[in-house]
C-alpha cells in the first residue's frame, strides 16, 4: 500500500464526509462516537466539541447523560494509550486490540514513579476492592485508598496505577460525579466481557476505522491505533474483497457520492480530524501552531475544509484568530458556529 502523502481536493473532501463533518450528520452522539470508532478524551471538552461539530443540535449535557444514566459510552485508555471515548458496547473488541502492546510500556512508566510490581498489584487489588464495596469512585477517593495501601501516589504514580488496572481490564471511567468522571469496575458497569477472537477483532478494526476515516492505507491504521504495522495490514487484508482501491495507493469502503466541503466549522482541542493518520497535511497545508512542541492540538476553524485559524474560549465566549482576512459570508458562517459552540458547553 501506499506510504506517501496524497492531497488532492478529493482525498480531502473524502476524509471530511468519512468523519461526518460534511453529508448527513450523525443521529445523535451515540451514532457518532460509533462512527468515529474512539474519540480522544484526555481533554473532556474537547472530545464534546467532536460530537457537537458531528451531529445536528443538543447540548453537551447529552455525553454525560450517555456516561452516567445511560451507560452507553465510557472513558477508557486505548488507542495510543491515551484516554479515548468510545461506544460501551466496542470496549472488549478495543480492549484486546490496542492494550497488549501498553503493557511493557506500562511496567516502565511505574518504576519510573516508583511503584514497584508488588505495590502495583496491591494497590490495584485495593481498587477493586474499594469499587467493589462502595461503586463509582472519583480520582482523588482513589488517590485516599492507594495512601492507606501504602502505594505511591506522588507525581504520575496515581494515574499509572489506574492505567495498569485498565490495562488489566479491571476498570474503565463511568458516570460523571459532579465535575469529575468516576471509574468502576467493567464486571459491574459493562458486564461480562465476551472472548474475542484476535483475528475477527483485527479485521472489524480495519473495517470500523475505514468508515470513519477513509480513505487510508495500512500506515495510518497503525499509527492511529498504535498496532504493529503487521496487525493493521492483516485486517485490512482480511476485509480486502469488501474495499476499493484508489488510484493514489489509498484504500476505503465503497461510497454512494462524494459530498461537497462542510460550511465553515469550529472543531476543538485534539479533534479526530488532526490525529486519524500519519499526516495532518491534508487539513493544516502547512499551517503553524495548530500542534504545540508538546503535543498540544488546538482548537481550529475550519475553512472551505481546511485550517484557517485557532479559536480559544474565555469566560464562556469564543474569541477566534482567523489568519487571513476571510469574505463577509465566511465571517457570519463562523459567528454562528461560535454562537452554537458557547451554546452548546453553557451550563446547564
Amino acid at each position: 500500500m501506499a506510504s506517501g502523502e496524497p492531497s488532492d481536493h478529493s482525498l480531502l473532501a473524502s476524509r471530511l464526509a468519512a468523519q461526518r463533518l460534511s453529508g448527513t450528520p450523525a443521529g445523535g452522539v451515540i451514532d457518532a462516537t460509533r462512527h468515529l470508532l474512539a474519540v480522544q478524551a484526555q481533554d473532556p471538552r474537547g472530545a464534546r466539541l467532536a460530537l457537537r461539530a458531528r451531529t445536528a443540535g443538543g447540548h453537551a449535557s447529552a455525553i454525560d447523560h450517555a456516561l452516567t444514566d445511560e451507560r452507553s459510552l465510557v472513558v477508557t485508555w486505548v488507542n495510543r494509550g491515551t484516554l479515548h471515548l468510545i461506544a460501551a458496547e466496542d470496549e472488549p473488541f478495543l480492549h484486546a486490540v490496542t492494550t497488549p502492546q501498553l503493557h511493557a510500556a506500562s511496567d516502565r512508566r511505574l518504576r519510573q514513579e516508583g511503584v514497584s510490581a508488588a505495590a502495583a498489584r496491591r494497590g490495584i487489588a485495593a481498587i477493586v476492592r474499594a469499587l467493589g464495596e462502595n461503586g463509582p469512585m472519583t480520582r482523588p477517593q482513589i488517590r485516599e485508598v492507594l495512601q492507606r495501601a501504602r502505594v505511591p501516589t506522588a507525581g504520575q504514580a496515581l494515574v499509572h496505577v489506574l492505567f495498569r488496572a485498565t490495562l488489566d481490564g479491571l476498570i474503565v471511567r463511568g458516570p460523571v460525579i459532579g465535575t469529575e468522571q468516576a471509574f468502576v469496575l467493567v464486571a459491574e458497569w459493562l458486564g461480562e466481557r465476551p472472548k474475542i477472537d484476535r483475528d475477527r477483532a483485527l479485521a472489524e478494526l480495519a473495517r470500523r476505522y475505514l468508515a470513519g476515516h477513509g480513505p487510508a492505507d495500512d500506515r495510518d491504521l497503525a499509527r492511529w491505533a498504535q498496532l504493529p504495522l503487521r496487525d493493521a495490514r492483516a485486517g485490512l487484508q482480511a476485509i480486502a474483497s469488501e474495499l476499493v482501491q484508489r488510484a493514489d495507493g489509498l484504500v476505503d469502503l465503497p461510497r454512494e457520492r462524494q459530498s461537497p466541503l462542510p460550511p465553515p466549522r469550529l472543531l476543538g482541542p485534539f479533534d479526530p480530524l488532526l490525529l486519524g493518520w500519519r499526516s495532518r497535511g491534508f487539513v493544516l497545508a502547512g499551517a503553524g501552531g495548530v500542534v504545540t512542541t508538546n503535543g498540544i492540538i488546538r482548537p481550529i476553524a475550519l475553512v472551505d475544509g481546511r485550517a484557517a485559524g485557532t479559536w480559544t474560549m474565555r469566560d464562556g465566549r469564543v474569541e477566534l484568530r482567523s489568519w487571513k482576512e476571510q469574505p463577509r459570508a465566511t465571517t457570519a458562517a463562523l459567528e454562528r458556529e461560535a454562537a452554537a459552540v458557547e451554546a452548546f458547553l453553557a451550563a446547564r
